[in-house]
């Protein structure tokens, strides 16, 4: 079977020529198959250039045509231009045309026409298409780096699904975020729509589907945690009124950092009065991920064969580390079994004593540690863990997993409405669901009873400060939470940083 191609300028009477031709013998002869490539007259030269250099062709007018070696694959057999393809017809085809010239002139004024029609058609239809809009806040992060690539190379959203990117942060780290956006526009990636530096809150999040909250207020060595609640209260109050006020009402937002991050969720939640507050998660994964290491270096596995460790609590504050459901696959023991079986990791551990000791302070120290060695703030592991939610959000959790999530809390086992807490959740069908079918002992309770009164307390000092009010009972509350508290039980930690 003969299949030809015949490309050419869209206002080309040559190019008009041999499309009929092409078009007459389809018609008539059973194995003549054609397939036709019109340009627009600005876009002609550019792919005539390119397609000759990839096939290693030496052509330079309107039209081009060859034939593609159906049966034996290869680059296909240049034939040339319209005088070549007509000796071509006429030698094996016995076919010739006498078309006179003003009707190809009059076909070429159609082909501009119609050519010019169906790009305009593809230019409306593109506009109605809105890119998805995303917005990382607090953008001079390390973490935001490592996100980056992830959310606008189609991986994540879809190969067809363009994307707008916002980076935001304060005037000073303007120079950096410039550097980023030229960084990120040389890459040339297909899907990206555009790249912008904010620096203004005044319309920050405008038509949001997507934002990372990656702000931290870093304590310096003369402050504690609590003395940055004023500088923080502000910002992530003025965050949620502005998510309230710009973002889509389906914005999902996922809140990320070092510290306090149940508190300053909430507090977004608490002035994002039009949201659903089922739309903002805090990010535990990173935490439950440090776990999980742990747990498979001392069991002499991969990280991702250790499962279903839950972080129940306040996110880089009081946590309670839940091992009873872990499980780990793929150990070395006398017992083995295809790639899902799984063994409780408490059963595997026979070491209650390292759980209780090194594993808490290894878990404690971890983060500092890697960011002494690297010197500099982490951002792959924090990226990693964000977009694992993310990931879990669009498309559902793996089945049978379950992963720890900062979420409102709708009073299961115990956890007053309202907080944000972490607990263990699924992913089906774009929601996230806690997983209230977990049993949990009166022990547990009580561990997660003190995390609700910290978690109070923390909500007690916020109030303090908005009202301008220094109250003493309020601060003793806090401080008495400071107090590390350990459990004696088999496998159970509970773990405050």
């Amino acid at each position: 079977m003969a299949k030809f191609v015949v490309a050419g300028r869209a206002n080309c009477p040559y190019y008009a020529k041999a499309e009929l031709v092409a078009d007459y013998l389809e018609k008539n002869l059973p194995d003549f198959k054609v397939h036709k490539i019109v340009q627009a007259p600005e876009d002609w030269q550019p792919w005539l250039e390119k397609l000759c250099k990839t096939n290693a062709w030496t052509h330079q007018h309107s039209p081009i045509i060859w034939r593609e070696l159906v049966d034996r694959g290869g680059k296909g057999l240049l034939l040339g231009g319209f005088n070549d393809f007509m000796e071509y017809t006429q030698g094996y085809y016995g076919f010739t045309s006498d078309m006179m010239t003003q009707i190809m002139i009059t076909i070429a004024k159609e082909n501009l026409k119609t050519k010019q029609n169906q790009m305009d058609e593809e230019a409306r239809s593109k506009g109605l298409v809105k890119p998805m809009s995303i917005w990382i806040s607090g953008a001079s992060s390390p973490v935001c780096v490592n996100l980056i690539p992830t959310l606008i190379n189609g991986k994540l959203f879809g190969e067809s699904k363009e994307v707008s990117l916002h980076l935001l942060d304060t005037e000073t780290s303007q120079e950096k975020l410039y550097g980023l956006q030229m960084e990120i526009e040389d890459m040339a990636w297909p899907l990206l729509r555009k790249v912008t530096v904010q620096s203004t809150l005044r319309k920050a999040f405008m038509d949001a589907e997507i934002i990372i909250v990656l702000n931290d207020i870093v304590p310096d060595r003369s402050r504690s945690i609590e003395d940055c609640y004023g500088e923080m209260i502000d910002l992530y109050q003025e965050l949620g009124f502005l998510i309230d006020t710009f973002a889509k009402t389906t914005v999902r937002v996922l809140v990320a950092g070092d510290y306090i991050l149940n508190l300053k969720t909430y507090l977004i939640t608490q002035n994002a009065f039009s949201i659903d507050h089922r739309n903002f998660v805090a990010v535990t994964t990173q935490m439950e991920a440090e776990v999980r290491a742990q747990l498979a270096n001392k069991l002499n596995v991969n990280t991702v064969d250790v499962k279903d460790v839950i972080v129940w609590g306040n996110i880089s504050r009081a946590i309670y580390i839940d091992l009873h459901r872990a499980r780990v696959h793929r150990y070395e023991s006398a017992i083995w079994g295809p790639p899902e079986f799984s063994r409780p990791v408490l059963e595997m551990l026979h070491d209650s004593k390292w759980i209780e000791t090194e594993f808490l302070e290894a878990v404690h120290s971890h983060r500092s540690t890697i960011q002494a060695a690297v010197k500099h703030r982490l951002g792959i592991s924090l990226a990693s863990a964000i977009l694992q939610v993310l990931d879990c959000w669009y498309y559902d959790s793996p089945p049978g997993e379950i992963m720890s999530l900062g979420v409102i809390s709708k009073g299961d086992f115990d956890i007053p409405s309202g907080l944000i807490f972490s607990v263990p959740v699924r992913f089906c069908g774009g929601k996230w669901e806690i997983q209230t079918q977990i049993e949990v002992s009166e022990e547990t309770k009580k561990k997660l009873k003190f995390i609700v009164g910290e978690l109070k307390s923390e909500i007690q000092l916020n109030f303090t400060f908005m009202e301008g009010i220094e109250s003493e009972s309020s601060i003793s509350s806090a401080q008495d939470l400071q107090l590390a508290f350990k459990d004696n039980g088999e496998g159970s930690i509970f773990f405050k940083e």
